[in-house]
């Protein structure tokens, strides 16, 4: 998964197609985690552009999206947030959520 700059995420989350961006700060364990979940339901989805950040590094991008802890997946289509989840759960979980917007 690609490490996303702060004019990355403002560029990919204003674009029409499917983005999904992930925010984690290292030190959390439940993002290492969610972060290997993520890997594998990215190689399900080739087509949907995925991005990561360290929210550390960007905490303008918590306000702006509301963000309340991490790890934290954002699905963003045609410039708005339509999912939000905190809780990842399973890969299944994740491809399930990710596939009705793909």
């Amino acid at each position: 998964m690609k490490e996303l700059t702060k004019n990355d995420i403002v560029r990919a989350s204003s674009q029409p197609n499917t983005t999904i961006l992930y925010f984690y700060t290292p030190l959390c364990g439940t993002c290492q985690v969610a972060g290997k979940m993520l890997e594998i339901v990215e190689q399900i989805f080739p087509d949907i552009a995925f991005g990561k950040t360290d929210l550390n590094y960007v905490p303008e991008m918590a306000e702006m999206f509301s963000i309340e802890s991490v790890p934290c997946l954002l699905i963003i289509k045609a410039g708005e947030v339509q999912e939000k989840i905190y809780a990842f759960h399973s890969v299944p979980y994740l491809h399930e959520l990710i596939s009705k917007y793909s």
